[in-house]
């Protein structure tokens, strides 16, 4: 029998002449790699890849480069059999852009977060996971996933009674049946998505940007922290779960690792001359979860951390693109609170001037005025509704900042949520926010409560339009921002 590609192929990481292209075999076999810049593959090109063995659960993973910008690349992959050299899988295809050098055309990308949580996992009744195949046709150049991409602690069941008293029904695999503690429970997770046809086509047709959060190991975890009062976990060491974590997130996204730090995920993304992309990391770098009211900065106020910190504020002083997005796992201004009452966001809830993790936040704000870093914006997911806040100086407790806009999009397949508290300390407002009646709460996505961000940049005005939509690419709110002048 000839090696099979059970998930399909997926890209990711796409740079200024290329992307990274991920796909996994069923069993050990040597990935190849044909590309071309034509549907017919004429005059394409080949690269031997590396191996899928075990130790990466039959993943693999290789760069195409040197592609010139703007240019569309087609791509099929295939597999080796390394026992039958003899053998080959069939061709699974896909294709990606690689960012324009100039400004004479578009960009646009979407935004999400949050799959397969609170027990809605893959419903064939409704089409699967519906909202990556509206993402998937508003044809964008890339995703970006930020975090929560499987929900290791919420297992899956066969069916959801909801509050209507309709069912949600849902495919069931062994590794979701429990919350994940061992390596192969953590692959199963996002094998598990994968599974789905939206999921795949999206894959194969556009390249993500993928963060991590709370949910790709355990919800609401810090590295030092131990399980307590939670009789389905063995293992009570997180920081052992968040690395067997880790290597699966790694394993199963399509993410260029830095040999020299091989879990960093902060990078920068140019997408071209209107546009640098900013991937940020809330969670590996942060300290414990507590009050959160610390009046000076200490390894126990870390979120980003000191060197996430240092590289973030030189890669926006370096940057020329009109605008500069951060893509973080988490929203700056809400307040939320883990089982033990420690904080969980940088905002603390009371308002005032700056304490605990929100210093952290309040230098990198007031370092961003001081260099006058214009057309800054923030887009996130992870509360489980659809927001757009503009942090107003002249409303925050502090104001040594410049004003800027965050879009809350998400949840891609989870459940929905109420509004969160606001912190005044930097002054969000609410612009729009979609969220359940207060007494309707864990909403399907059947049920209204499943959303993605759009983002268009024109290339000619560097005009930035940002809209949020349903499952069904439905536009509910739309935001246009006029890119400030001057130094950008």
């Amino acid at each position: 029998m000839r090696p099979q590609i059970p998930f399909g192929v997926q890209t990711g990481d796409i740079g200024a002449d290329g992307a990274l292209v991920w796909a996994a075999a069923d069993r050990p076999a040597r990935m190849i790699v044909e590309y071309a810049t034509t549907e017919s593959f004429r005059d394409s090109q080949r690269l031997v890849g590396p191996s899928a063995l075990d130790v990466s659960d039959y993943t693999a993973r290789i760069a195409i480069t040197g592609i010139a910008p703007g240019q569309t690349v087609f791509y099929r992959v295939t597999f080796l059999d390394l026992g039958d050299y003899r053998t080959q899988s069939a061709p699974s295809t896909g294709s990606f852009r690689v960012p324009p050098a100039s400004g004479d055309r578009d960009v646009s990308f979407v935004w999400t977060g949050d799959t397969a949580g609170q027990g809605f996992g893959i419903n064939p009744d409704w089409g699967g996971m519906r909202l990556y195949d509206a993402m998937r046709r508003t044809d964008p150049d890339f995703l970006v996933h930020c975090g929560d991409q499987i929900y290791a602690d919420n297992p899956i069941a066969s069916h959801v009674t909801l509050d209507d008293g309709s069912v949600w029904r849902n495919v069931v695999t062994e590794e979701k049946a429990k919350v994940a503690e061992t390596l192969r429970e953590y692959r199963g997770n996002y094998r598990y998505n994968l599974m789905d046809d939206n999921v795949r086509r999206l894959n194969a047709a556009v390249p993500t940007i993928m963060l991590w959060d709370d949910h790709e190991v355990r919800d609401n975890w810090f590295h030092a922290q131990r399980i307590q009062g939670d009789d389905r976990y063995r293992e009570k060491s997180v920081g052992l779960l968040a690395a067997r974590g880790m290597r699966a997130f790694q394993e199963y996204s399509p993410i260029r690792l830095d040999p020299d730090d091989p879990e960093r995920l902060y990078r920068k993304f140019a997408c071209g001359p209107h546009l640098d992309l900013f991937r940020i990391d809330m969670r590996s770098y942060r300290g414990d979860n507590g009050p959160n009211r610390e009046t000076a900065r200490s390894a126990a106020t870390d979120y980003l951390g000191p060197a996430q910190l240092v590289w973030l504020k030189r890669a926006l002083l370096a940057s020329t693109a009109t605008w500069k997005v951060i893509a973080a796992d988490m929203p700056l201004g809400l307040v939320s609170w883990d089982d033990a009452g420690g904080a969980e966001t940088p905002a603390n809830g009371d308002h005032g001037a700056p304490l605990g993790r929100e210093l952290e936040i309040a230098g990198l704000l007031s370092f961003i005025r001081r260099e006058a870093i214009h057309n800054v914006v923030w887009i996130t997911a992870d509360v489980h509704y659809c927001a757009t806040h503009y942090y107003d100086p002249g409303k925050a407790t502090v104001g040594d900042f410049l004003p800027f806009y965050e879009f809350i999009s998400g949840p891609a397949n989870a459940g929905g949520f109420g509004a969160l508290e606001r912190d005044g300390t930097f002054g969000p407002q609410v612009l729009f926010q979609r969220v359940p009646p207060a007494n309707r709460q864990n909403l399907a996505p059947s049920q209204g409560m499943a959303f993605f961000g759009h983002v268009k940049v024109d290339g000619r005005s560097g005009l930035m339009t940002v809209s949020h939509r349903d499952a069904d690419g439905a536009i509910l709110h739309t935001t246009e921002l006029a890119p400030t002048p001057g130094k950008v």
